[in-house]
């Protein structure tokens, strides 16, 4: 069974960067790949991009192109989003999740972690 525990959240102001991490276990990745979700309050949750395990490559949504970074170490099983320039409206919990897939599709993600609140202050 896929475990995934996200650390990482926390308070940063307009401008500020953050990296939350996603630690993953009960599996061998490498036919994963692994995505970032965020729900804001009162809001649906929002697919924020993903990463292939294997060739590394990855997806975002355009709201967070050029801002967030997804990166995976598979030596600590552990996949990693760098975020840059966050606004207010990048508040939410952000959420991990993996599928076992070769493609990114939302539809596919079926383990997910507790999540992680990420909080921009204007």
């Amino acid at each position: 069974q896929v475990q995934l525990v996200e650390s990482g959240g926390g308070l940063v102001q307009t401008g500020g960067s953050l990296r939350v991490s996603c630690a993953a276990s009960g599996r061998t990745f490498g036919s994963y790949v692994m995505g970032w979700f965020r729900q804001a309050p009162g809001k649906e949750r929002e697919f924020v991009g993903g990463i292939n395990w294997s060739t590394g490559s990855t997806y975002y949504t355009d709201s967070v192109k050029g801002r967030f970074t997804i990166s995976r170490d598979s030596a600590k099983n552990t996949v990693y989003l760098q975020m840059n320039s966050l606004k207010p409206e990048d508040t939410a919990v952000y959420y991990c999740a993996a599928a076992r897939s070769l493609f990114i599709r939302v539809q596919d993600f079926t383990s997910w972690g507790q999540g992680t609140q990420v909080t921009v202050s204007s």
